[in-house]
């Protein structure tokens, strides 16, 4: 069975010490517990230690995540429900607006969790950024299935 990963990249406003970015950490710990119970995440990778790379790299305050998803159409309905939902509409508190041609996440299939790993993560980002969404690489307006085919995610 086929699984899905995500990698996030940002950067904080503030120091990572700063009240708007503790409220930042503070939502996201509610937004992984919400992606925890949900029986859909199968795994988060921690930043802690992982250098950051050239893309989060820039005048504010880096913020990395990596997890692993059952399906696509389950990462996608969290995404856009519930904790993280709220997050995404409170974004511009915490996170500096995009720069031109910044992507803030790249999705890609995988077949075990194993495979899954930070490198492999600023690959497929890396991918992206220079290609554009293929089945290697891609984002929830240009999404595909497990097979390569083109899909639609509502």
């Amino acid at each position: 069975m086929a699984l899905v990963s995500i990698y996030t990249v940002g950067r904080l406003n503030h120091p990572y010490d700063h009240p708007a970015s503790r409220e930042f950490y503070e939502m996201g710990y509610k937004v992984m517990r919400q992606a925890s119970v949900s029986g859909h995440l199968i795994e988060e990778f921690s930043s802690d230690g992982v250098p950051f790379p050239e893309e989060a790299k820039g005048k504010g305050y880096p913020v990395l995540t990596l997890t692993v998803w059952k399906s696509l159409q389950s990462l996608y309905r969290f995404t856009y429900s519930g904790k993280h939902s709220q997050a995404l509409r409170n974004r511009s508190r915490w996170m500096e607006p995009y720069q031109e041609r910044h992507l803030s996440y790249v999705v890609w299939w995988t077949e075990k969790v194993k495979d899954v790993s930070w490198e492999e993560a600023f690959k497929r980002y890396n991918y992206y950024f220079q290609h554009g969404p293929t089945p290697f690489a891609f984002d929830f307006k240009h999404a595909f299935d497990e097979k390569g085919e083109t899909c639609m995610l509502k």
